[in-house]
């Protein structure tokens, strides 16, 4: 639930310009609790966001609170009814007592247009509160006498300009069949349509995409693995591939709402922007993001890469390589993003480099990443898009002579894999064969160190350029592993052509 409204108090003209008054209609408050105390049943339609801090009046909103508390005991309220909690009330005693009440149910002509008094109570509720917001920046920002921090401060009112918005949404989430149906029915299409059986956002993989559905809105999937692993380039991959779907099929004339593809938001608080650009760059132009780096490309590689640039000029992708975010502050540029660019997936690269609110003072690590991995799951339901947030893992995992993680490994695991909907582990095998390399033999060595390097070689040209995507949680499916190719010099996952299907995982 939203935090409540900071509604400015009913005082007519309060620090207003002289003949001016905060937005109100005393007459609509006291129509609506007089239709209010003569058919209880009016509660039923209009509790559902009207709040008794809504009113303008400040006996009102005791009187609507009041008789809101005597409905959920099943009791009747009427002017009878409610008497005795206001004979004490000063200033129910200022307007005639008690008696105010039944002046309150005179007419019963406000029965017909209770709901639309109700609308308009809430609207001018929500104009108050945005005059609120805007003589709170004021004041922000005319005190310097603390620490000076505008863009706090321009944060600060993004977060109450969006809790003004998200009061004025629909009326709570409850759908009908009806609607829950229709949702169903568009969600059957769009994987018709993909020819992919795509139900959520592509993945750009075939293989993976067989395996969970796509990316689906409100889900937060956490991808693990070790350094070197290749989390943050399966994340790049999925985020072009997601992009450039849209753009395709924005070409072949689907609307955005029926395409698999979307714009995505990147966090990376890790690499900067330019370095993520590059790994793209490399990727699409075949061109080894090293030899990008240090300028050892030709003539002809330099035109690949820029015709490679111009083509995704207009991509969807949008990169903030802000270190040292807060979830509160990376949840407030993804709002302003999705508002914005209309971005249907959230990517932050990695998990235990943002930071929690500072509440917890007494250091508590496992407490913050609470917060954080708690911050994404509402943030993935807040914007109904996918958010993919990469993880570390605990070094347990270096120590067991089979290297595949499990979720225990997840570093301060227990709210990340209870938050989860999806949890994905990158693990390649090549990496640790490698480093297992035997004394390369001379000529002269016995037969023995020939042995073992040639089984080592043998073992290498298996383990080479395979990846394994390890499906360990998924709440809408069954959990298992698929085999990717992964080309290192230029950092792409792609499908594999044989044996793309692994059998199921075993927690």
């Amino acid at each position: 639930m939203p935090e409540p409204l900071r509604i400015l108090p009913g005082a007519p003209g309060a620090e207003l310009p002289e003949g001016q008054t905060l937005p109100h209609n005393v007459e609509a408050e006291a129509a609506l609790l007089g239709a209010l105390l003569i058919d209880n049943r009016i509660a039923e339609d209009v509790q559902v966001r009207l709040r008794a801090e809504h009113f303008y009046d400040p006996l009102h909103g005791r009187i609507y609170e009041a008789a809101l508390r005597m409905v959920d005991r099943n009791m009747i309220a009427n002017p009878v009814t409610l008497k005795p909690m206001f004979d004490a009330d000063a200033e129910m005693r200022e307007r005639g007592g008690p008696a105010y009440l039944a002046q309150l149910t005179g007419s019963g002509a406000a029965l017909i247009g209770a709901r639309d008094f109700a609308a308009q109570v809430y609207d001018l509720a929500l104009l108050r509160a945005l005059i609120g917001v805007g003589r709170g920046m004021v004041d922000q920002a005319l005190d310097t006498s603390e620490l000076v921090d505008p863009k706090g401060q321009i944060e600060a009112a993004e977060v109450a300009l969006y809790k003004v918005a998200e009061e004025g949404g629909e009326e709570g989430s409850v759908k009908s069949f009806g609607q829950a149906t229709k949702i169903a029915v568009a969600t059957a299409e769009r994987a018709l349509n993909s020819g992919g059986h795509v139900s959520g956002i592509t993945t750009g993989l075939d293989s993976v995409n067989g395996k969970i559905g796509g990316l689906h809105p409100s889900d937060l999937i956490i991808l693990a693995g070790r350094p070197g692993m290749g989390k943050t380039s399966l994340v790049t991959n999925i985020a072009f591939n997601a992009a450039i779907r849209l753009i395709r099929d924005r070409e072949a004339g689907i609307a955005d709402e029926k395409s698999v593809g979307a714009g995505v938001a990147f966090f990376s608080l890790e690499m900067s922007a330019d370095q993520l650009a590059t790994r793209i760059l490399s990727e699409q132009s075949g061109i080894s993001s090293e030899n990008l780096r240090m300028g050892k490309i030709s003539t002809q590689e330099f035109r690949d890469l820029a015709r490679a640039s111009g083509e995704l000029e207009h991509l969807p992708l949008y990169i903030d390589d802000t270190p040292g975010l807060t979830i509160a502050a990376l949840r407030t540029r993804a709002r302003r993003l999705k508002r914005q660019r209309g971005i249907g997936v959230v990517i932050v690269d990695y998990l235990q480099l943002l930071q929690g609110s500072g509440n917890n003072r007494d250091g508590n690590r496992v407490q913050e990443i609470s917060e954080i991995s708690r911050g994404l799951k509402q943030l993935a339901k807040e914007l109904s898009v996918p958010v993919i947030a990469l993880s570390q893992l605990s070094r347990a995992v270096e120590q067991r002579e089979d290297k595949r993680p499990q979720l225990s490994d997840l570093r301060e695991s227990g709210s990340i894999e209870q938050d989860a909907d999806m949890v994905w582990f990158v693990y390649r095998d090549e990496y640790y064969v490698q480093s297992r390399e035997p004394k390369r033999p001379l000529e002269g060595d016995d037969a023995k160190t020939w042995e073992a390097h040639e089984d080592w070689r043998r073992e290498m040209e298996r383990a080479f350029g395979i990846s394994e995507l390890i499906i360990a949680k998924q709440r809408h499916g069954a959990t298992g592993k698929v085999r990717l190719k992964f080309e290192a010099r230029i950092t792409k996952f792609s499908d594999l052509a044989e044996d793309q299907y692994a059998p199921a995982y075993d927690e």
